[in-house]
C-alpha cells in the first residue's frame, strides 16, 4: 500500500476547471496515489468571494503541501490586476521555469525530432513588472539583474542538464546592448559552466538565436534565458511542435513546485467540450517525475510512464482534439487516454 501524496489543485479560469478534471481523471486511471486540495486563483477566486486574485490561503496551501498543479488564469491586457502567475512566482520565489518542448507522434509540424528544454529565470529582469510614471506621458520599466539570481538559475540549469543527460546549454542574451544586466547574466553562466566540463556551453545573441531556431531547432539542446526572453522564446519553441496546447511547464523554488498549463484560459470555448487538456496532462507527468526524483516515489514515475505512453499512442492513432486536427472533444479525448492506460 502506497502512501498518498497531498497536492494542491488550482483549477484556474475559463477552460481551467475542464482541463483540471480531465487531468485528474487520467492521473486516477494511471494509479497515481494523490490527494487533492482545491484552492483558487484568478477571476475564479474573486467569484468565490476572495478579496484578491491570489488568496493567501492558496499560497499557504502550496507552502504546506509543497507541490501544486495549476490551470490557466486570466490576466487582463494593459489594465486591471497584475498577472496571477507573476504574483505567484514572487510570493513563493519560484525562480526556475522549466519548459520541455518535443515533437509528438501524430502532431505534424514543419520540423521533426525536436527535443528542447527551456530554462527561464523567473523572478527578475524586465518581465518582473517594475514600472512607474516618470512624468505625464512618460513611463518606465526597470530591468533588474542580481548576481545571486543569475548564479542560482545557471547552477539549476546545469544541474538539470547533467541529471537529464543533456549535452549542451545555450544562453540567449543581448549583452552587446544591455552590457550590465545581460552582461551579468552571461558572466555568471560562464562561471558556472566551468564546473561542468561534460556539458558544452555557448552564448548566442538572442535575435540571431531566434533566426537559428526557426531555421533548425535541432541544433539546440537546452536554452537558458533571463525572464522576458524566456517567456517569448519558450512560446516560439512551442509553436515549433504544435503550439501551447502540447507543451507542459513548471515553476520551481528551493521548497515548492507549481506545475501548470502554459496556455491561456480561453474563456470563449469554456464549457463547450472543446478544450485540449493535453498540456495540463503533460504538466502532471512532469509533476509525477518530480515527485519520483525528489521524494523517491517510484510509483509516481510508473504512473507518468503509463500516461506518456497513452497520449503518444493516442496521438499517433489519430485520437486527437480538434485543435490538433482531430475530432474529439475534451471528455472523449480523456476517455481515450484512460482506456489506453487501463489496457497497459
Amino acid at each position: 500500500m502506497h502512501s498518498t501524496k497531498d497536492i494542491v489543485a488550482i483549477p484556474g479560469d475559463g477552460i481551467g476547471p475542464e482541463v483540471m478534471r480531465a487531468t485528474q481523471a487520467v492521473l486516477k486511471a494511471a494509479g497515481a496515489p494523490l490527494k487533492w486540495h482545491v484552492h483558487h486563483a484568478g477571476v475564479t477566486a474573486l467569484s468565490e468571494g476572495e478579496s484578491g486574485v491570489l488568496p493567501q490561503s492558496t499560497i499557504d496551501a502550496i507552502q504546506e503541501y509543497k507541490v501544486a498543479l495549476k490551470g490557466p488564469c486570466t490576466t487582463p491586457v494593459g489594465k486591471g490586476f497584475s498577472s496571477v502567475n507573476v504574483q505567484l512566482r514572487k510570493a513563493l520565489d519560484l525562480y526556475a521555469a522549466v519548459r520541455p518542448v518535443r515533437s509528438l507522434p501524430g502532431v505534424k509540424t514543419r520540423f521533426e525530432n525536436i527535443d528542447l528544454v527551456i530554462i527561464r529565470e523567473n523572478t527578475e529582469g524586465l518581465y518582473s513588472g517594475v514600472e512607474n510614471v516618470v512624468t505625464p506621458g512618460t513611463v518606465m520599466s526597470m530591468k533588474v539583474a542580481t548576481e545571486a539570481a543569475c548564479k542560482r538559475i545557471s547552477e539549476w540549469a546545469f544541474d538539470y542538464a547533467r541529471k537529464r543527460d543533456r549535452k549542451k546549454v545555450t544562453v540567449f542574451h543581448k549583452a552587446n546592448i544591455m552590457k550590465l544586466t545581460d552582461g551579468l547574466f552571461i558572466r555568471e553562466s560562464a562561471k558556472v559552466a566551468e564546473n561542468y566540463e561534460d556539458i558544452n556551453y555557448e552564448e548566442v545573441i538572442i535575435d540571431a538565436g531566434c533566426m537559428k531556431m526557426v531555421q533548425d531547432p535541432t541544433q539546440f539542446d537546452m536554452l537558458l534565458l533571463e525572464n522576458l526572453y524566456g517567456d517569448v522564446v519558450s512560446d516560439l519553441c512551442a509553436g515549433l511542435v504544435g503550439g501551447l496546447g502540447v507543451v507542459p511547464g513548471a515553476n520551481i523554488s528551493l521548497k515548492e513546485a507549481v506545475f501548470e498549463a502554459v496556455h491561456g484560459s480561453a474563456p470563449d470555448i469554456a464549457g463547450k467540450d472543446l478544450a485540449n487538456p493535453l498540456a495540463l496532462i503533460m504538466s502532471a507527468v512532469m509533476m509525477l517525475n518530480y515527485l519520483a526524483d525528489t521524494e523517491g516515489l517510484e510509483i509516481m514515475r510508473e504512473a507518468a510512464e503509463k500516461i506518456k505512453a497513452a497520449y503518444n499512442a493516442a496521438l499517433e492513432a489519430g485520437e486527437k482534439t480538434r485543435d490538433l486536427g482531430g475530432e474529439l472533444g475534451t471528455e472523449a479525448f480523456t476517455d481515450a487516454l484512460c482506456r489506453r492506460i487501463k489496457a497497459l
